[in-house]
């Protein structure tokens, strides 16, 4: 019989309830296995490490759905809940992580990518196998046909026809995923986490959730047309660097500017307005590929912080990254912004 997955509500003291919350976490993975592309992977043995601290540190893990839904209705949560999720829909998903996070009863959520799985494209899963993942209880979600670059345009597309396609394409793959599945959901994590506010307003309109890849806990604040998830791959993949992520906590903070993370220039100013909470200003610090970014508080007390990069940062992504520590704790609050450099 197949295992079914089950929520699990775990205690952080024995015979007392874990205290309430209001954010939570995501994780990202795509391939688990040892010969797949680094920048994408985590080995099985790392993998299962992983799992053991969730379940060891009494964690709540709980499917992707439960966590949004109760977070973007305002309610609090289990403290240190957790959801995992999966992209692409590679065979090492089902071959070496279904069976690990079966044995721990853990659900997981597993954004598919329809047109590999329809043309039985080597490396990934096939239809019968999502089912079989979606049987027992796994979320099944949106990850577009073709994972596209959403944000560049073909030759001579205006603004219109570029949005227009993004728009089919999306809708193309929630039919093929519910024909397949019985599941629509309407979520949809982005290819390679770009989006910008065209995409994410056209998003709305269709009461679609988004899921991003930039690193920070989810909160009651957070913007649910590109919610953060923390990618777990790489040397992002040790348990070592993994447990602060997990552990990690939602800021209340608005991205003040840019208006778009999609930037022609390598070092963006940023703008953020941080509310108040359980964290102190002056311990708040910003970082890009783990280098300090200089500060300048415009007005401390209304929570004001310009980010002034003094150097460029190449590829076409890269992120800002700000924590606090959480006082009396070891964990820290997080949140973090993504760019995107196109050459549109």
């Amino acid at each position: 019989m197949r295992a079914i997955f089950i929520t699990v509500l775990l205690l952080t003291s024995m015979g007392q309830e874990s205290s309430a919350a209001e954010s939570g976490v995501i994780v990202l993975y795509h391939h688990v296995a040892t010969n797949t592309p680094s920048s994408t992977s985590i080995s099985p043995e790392d993998f299962r490490a992983h799992l053991e601290y969730l379940r060891d540190n009494q964690f709540n893990v709980v499917r992707l759905d439960t966590l949004i839904e109760t977070l973007k209705n305002q309610r609090q949560l289990p403290d240190r809940t957790i959801s995992i999720t999966f992209d692409d829909g590679y065979i090492s998903i089902y071959e070496e992580a279904f069976p690990i996070l079966q044995s721990f009863g853990f659900p997981f959520a597993l954004f598919v990518s329809t047109d590999p799985l329809n043309r039985n494209q080597t490396n990934y899963m096939n239809w019968e196998q999502v089912r079989e993942i979606s049987e027992a209880g796994a979320l099944i979600a949106n990850h577009m046909v073709d994972h596209p670059y959403m944000l560049n345009r073909l030759n001579g597309e205006n603004q219109q026809q570029w949005l227009e396609r993004q728009r089919m394409e999306i809708l193309e793959a929630e039919e093929t995923i519910e024909r397949e599945t019985s599941q629509s959901h309407r979520y949809l994590a982005y290819p390679y986490g770009e989006v910008n506010p065209a995409i994410k307003s056209m998003l709305e309109e269709l009461d679609f959730i988004g899921l991003a890849q930039n690193s920070g806990a989810v909160g009651f604040n957070s913007d649910f047309q590109a919610l953060p998830r923390y990618p777990l791959a790489s040397i992002y993949a040790s348990l070592d660097t993994a447990r602060s992520k997990f552990d990690s906590k939602a800021f209340n903070v608005k991205l003040v500017r840019p208006a778009s993370p999609e930037v022609s220039v390598r070092n963006p100013s940023v703008t953020l307005e941080f509310a108040p909470g359980n964290y102190n200003f002056s311990q708040i610090g910003c970082f890009a590929n783990s280098e300090p970014i200089p500060l300048n508080w415009q007005d401390r007390e209304a929570g004001l912080l310009e980010l002034i990069p003094n150097q460029e940062y190449g590829g076409r992504r890269w992120r800002y990254i700000c924590t606090a520590p959480d006082p009396g704790t070891s964990r820290y609050y997080w949140y973090s912004v993504q760019f995107i450099n196109t050459g549109n």
